[in-house]
């Protein structure tokens, strides 16, 4: 039963690998770009974002040493981000919409780990696919694999403490961790572009408007794929999850 659940998360990784390899990617959609954010605000992102990823470093080595049989989970978890996020629509000038997958991963193992996870998926999406940026990437990371995790494990344990209605904690969990990406992502424009008339306020109206309309069905979208995903794992990874205390033990 081990092989199987090995083999079948080892397969669900390899078509990830090959839906991101196989897709064309265009080189103007990305997150943030790398240069369009002035050098005061990428500093200061990366110093917001550098704290948090130390802190995943250390959940990351804990968990990996206490239950070293969730390793394969974890790759599974990168991957799902990965592939999510590299899924793009171009929206605001500089930047692009897309799912942003870190809802499961952060369900799974907790907020921090995820500040690990994408920020691996960020750099590999910088380096490898023009997506996104190394300058940018402390900015990207905050939206993404930090505020956008840390809602989704919140929001997840909020429902399940309220009505225990699992698919709908996941669901919950995945789409306003896409949502509130963007959110950050549209204050983070507007604290560096400020209107003209208005200031910060209206810049964030208009970026998070903008987004909105793109960002929304994608959001719903990418709640009901984590739900799909969710129950995969809980018919051919059970014990994993047992481990990790994200479904009860059967008596």
């Amino acid at each position: 039963m081990k092989k199987h659940r090995g083999v079948s998360l080892a397969m669900m990784a390899g078509l990830s690998t090959y839906l991101v390899a196989g897709s064309p990617t265009p080189a103007y959609a990305m997150h943030i770009m790398e240069g369009f954010l002035p050098v005061g605000w990428a500093v200061f992102w990366w110093v917001v974002y550098l704290p948090f990823l130390v802190w995943g470093v250390r959940s990351l080595t804990q968990i990996t040493r206490q239950h070293p049989e969730t390793k394969l989970l974890l790759a599974l978890a990168g991957a799902f981000t990965f592939v999510l996020s590299a899924l793009k629509i171009p929206s605001v000038t500089g930047s692009c919409s897309h799912p942003t997958g870190t809802g499961l991963g952060a369900v799974l193992f907790g907020p921090t780990v995820m500040s690990v996870l994408g920020g691996v998926v960020l750099l590999f999406q910088a380096l490898l696919l023009a997506h996104g940026g190394l300058t940018t990437l402390g900015a990207n990371a905050v939206s993404m694999a930090v505020i956008g995790p840390f809602v989704a494990y919140g929001v997840y344990h909020l429902v399940m403490r309220s009505s225990r209605r699992q698919t709908l904690a996941i669901f919950g969990a995945a789409a306003l961790a896409n949502l509130i990406t963007y959110v950050v992502t549209s204050l983070q424009l507007a604290l560096a572009f400020p209107a003209a008339t208005g200031g910060v306020v209206a810049a964030f109206a208009k970026f998070a408007g903008i987004f909105a309309l793109t960002q929304i069905p994608l959001a719903i979208s990418e709640g009901l794929l984590t739900v799909l995903v969710w129950n995969w794992l809980q018919t051919y990874n059970r014990e994993e999850l047992q481990v990790l205390n994200v479904i009860k033990q059967e008596s």
